[in-house]
């Protein structure tokens, strides 16, 4: 980074929390927060060991804090035992035993409603399946699962006997999922004959034998759950249904104390090569961390009815999901499918139906919605939301515009959070009481959290508006602790840039004159053009505040004057133009682009598509973009794709 990355992207609209949400917040005065975020820069460590002790059921006390003897392998309460699963279930059923926990709605409109007493029985009963099965603490379960109670419950059950979970995402291929059980070593597969998502019963049972015909010797049980009545074939001696297995087990399980620092779960995420890395979470450390952030930024209350929709095969369903709700008691809801079936009112239907409270999704769902129009919102009754929020990628200012005036209807402030699966869970975003809120801003940084802005030595760049690399400069105690089975990759991808002086986040951002942060995309997708360096962020941003722009795409594509060049891909409000080309509104959109940033910010190329290449969570796959834009042949795996006839529409064909 020969220089700063630039920011061109102009956004002065601020949104103050309104007065009566203040007035019940969990921290209602911006007084309170800096005097919080004060102690814990004051006293790090005993401002976290402080949390630890009030909000964690211990059943052994700890005495350290925090061991940085091998920094960075830092290790928080390492002296502590605790179950994750008690503190999830056990500790609520005195208070609120008959409380729903869980309120599930399938894709098909099948309802279940599990309460902390209810759910107390069923993870029992599967952590006993699990014994049975010859599991014990420290062995690792892959969990393969469509987005039913069932999952979380897995999951709860893996906690309870100290057995490490890898949840994969349900629409990962067997190739991915075959990658992940050997490099775990897992014993067990947890999974489903399949899951209802966009009107369809997708197999899963098929992808695990197709994934263990290919290896995975250490697998030794398969325990299948009877969702969608598909009849999978099941090998005898390995393949066991879960209904059967569990009807032989006794329904109660005393939780097993692990220590502070034993794996709770294992997530595998992409690398800059493609090549998974096991991201390793603890136990006391990170549940601290979700049981925080739900009450920093999400400002939970008991009559709130909480819904994340992110799948429990990302991190998201992890912290806000599987572990965060629960540990704070709430009531929150699951819902299996797609925000499109029957129809595009199926998320507003959801939160109407079930008296949802606190709304979190993505940016690429909220823009996907938009799409389709104010009128379809609009016939559902959203009065009971106070708060919504956003996750997995900085969201577009016209987009929050849109979640803010036609969802919440300009009186529920938004919090955008910027976190990552390394992290564990929020790191900057908005406590939602006290902090003004600026569209596209994910604002400040959480008390504990130590964050800056540094450049290409690790000098703080202190002038406002200076882009450069986002790095956490304290350990906290939801951070990953290692990559599984492979310390110097961990200490590389993260600590090596800055000799381990700094925790790399790997995205740019800047800092403007009042302090807020603004994400401008992946270190990666920088755009290098002419010299100039420009975060891919803030022309998507450009193109999508043009009324005919429902999403945008931008990635570099090799020049050889400029360096690079900037190829746009467009998702119109309306019919894709015939052929995917446009000439006269590529015009119109390049001269837009420059009146908001600049000349050199103009796409060089726009194609258009119906949408963008997605997987089933959501996330726009960037790699695909950039060998498209490249005109290289498509050598990533795209069987994650919701929608993979659309690459024919980006290359052109159609």
């Amino acid at each position: 980074m020969s220089e700063n990355i630039q920011s061109t992207l102009v956004e002065d609209r601020l949104f103050p929390p309104p007065a009566e949400f203040s007035a019940e917040a969990y921290i209602g005065d911006r007084k309170v927060l800096a005097e919080l975020c004060a102690r814990a820069d004051a006293d790090h460590t005993g401002f976290w060991g402080g949390l630890a002790k009030r909000e964690i059921s211990w059943d052994k006390p700890f005495s350290v804090v925090l061991d940085e003897s091998r920094a960075p392998f830092f290790k928080w309460f390492t002296d502590g035992e605790l179950n994750v699963s008690y503190n999830c279930i056990d500790r609520h059923l005195a208070s609120r035993g008959t409380r729903p926990a869980i309120l599930f709605e399938g894709e098909k409109g099948d309802r279940r409603t599990l309460t902390y007493r209810d759910l107390h029985t069923e993870v029992s009963r599967f952590a006993n399946a699990l014994k049975a099965s010859g599991i014990v603490s420290g062995d690792r379960v892959v969990i393969y699962m469509p987005m039913i109670p069932e999952a979380v419950i897995a999951m709860q059950a893996c906690a309870r006997i100290g057995a490490i979970h890898s949840v994969v995402f349900g629409g990962f291929s067997a190739e991915s999922l075959k990658d992940r059980i050997e490099d775990a070593g897992a014993k067990l597969v947890v999974t489903a004959d399949g899951g209802n998502r966009g009107g369809k019963a997708l197999p899963l049972k098929a992808a695990v034998d197709k994934a263990l015909a290919g290896g995975c010797p250490s697998i030794q049980r398969v325990i299948v759950y009877n969702r969608c009545d598909l009849q999978p074939a099941m090998k005898e001696g390995r393949d066991v249904w879960w209904h059967e297995l569990c009807a032989t087990v006794p329904a109660l399980c005393e939780p097993v104390a692990v220590g502070a620092e034993h794996p709770l779960f294992l997530l595998y995420t992409s690398g800059s090569t493609g090549k998974p890395k096991g991201v390793q979470h603890s136990s006391g450390g990170y549940l601290l961390h979700a049981i925080m952030t739900m009450r920093w930024v999400f400002d939970l209350r008991d009559s709130d009815v909480f819904w994340c929709t992110a799948d429990v095969g990302w991190v998201t369903g992890h912290t806000y999901v599987a572990y965060g709700p629960l540990a704070c008691g709430a009531t929150q809801v699951i819902y299996e499918g797609v925000p499109t079936v029957p129809d595009a009112g199926r998320f507003w239907a959801n939160v109407q139906q079930l008296g949802v409270s606190i709304f979190y999704t993505a940016p690429t769902a909220i823009r996907a919605l938009m799409k389709f129009g104010d009128e379809i919102p609009a016939r559902y009754d959203l009065s009971r939301l106070r708060l919504l929020g956003t996750v997995g990628e900085p969201i577009n200012p016209e987009a929050w515009m849109w979640y803010h005036t036609v969802i919440g209807k300009e009186r529920c402030p938004i919090v955008d959070t910027w976190w990552q699966t390394e992290t564990g869970g929020h790191m900057l975003a908005p406590v939602p009481g006290c902090i003004p809120l600026k569209p596209g801003s994910c604002t400040t940084a959480l008390p504990g959290i130590s964050a800056d802005i540094v450049d290409e030595e690790g000098t703080p760049i202190t002038t406002p508006d200076a882009g450069g690399y986002l790095v956490i400069k304290k350990p906290w105690p939801g951070m990953l602790r290692t990559i599984w089975g492979d310390d110097d990759r961990y200490v590389r991808t993260y600590w090596g840039k800055f000799n381990n002086r700094y925790y790399l986040a790997g995205d740019s951002a800047r800092r403007d004159k009042d302090g807020y942060y603004w994400i401008m995309g992946r270190i990666d997708d920088v755009l290098n053009v002419s010299g100039h360096r420009l975060g891919t962020m803030e022309v998507e941003s450009a193109l999508v505040a043009h009324p005919r722009v429902a999403e945008a795409a931008v990635v570099g594509r090799p020049d050889p004057i400029k360096g690079e060049g900037i190829f746009a891909y467009v998702v119109l409000r309306g019919e894709r133009p015939a052929g995917g080309v446009d000439v006269v509104l590529t015009k119109e959109l390049r001269e837009w682009v420059s009146e908001q940033i600049g000349p050199i910010a103009k796409p060089d190329d726009i194609r258009y598509a119906d949408n963008l290449p997605k997987t089933r969570s959501g996330k726009i796959m960037r790699r695909l973009l950039r060998s498209v834009a490249a005109g290289q042949d498509i050598t990533q795996d795209t069987s994650t794709l919701e929608n993979p006839a659309i690459l024919a529409q980006l290359k052109g064909e159609v």
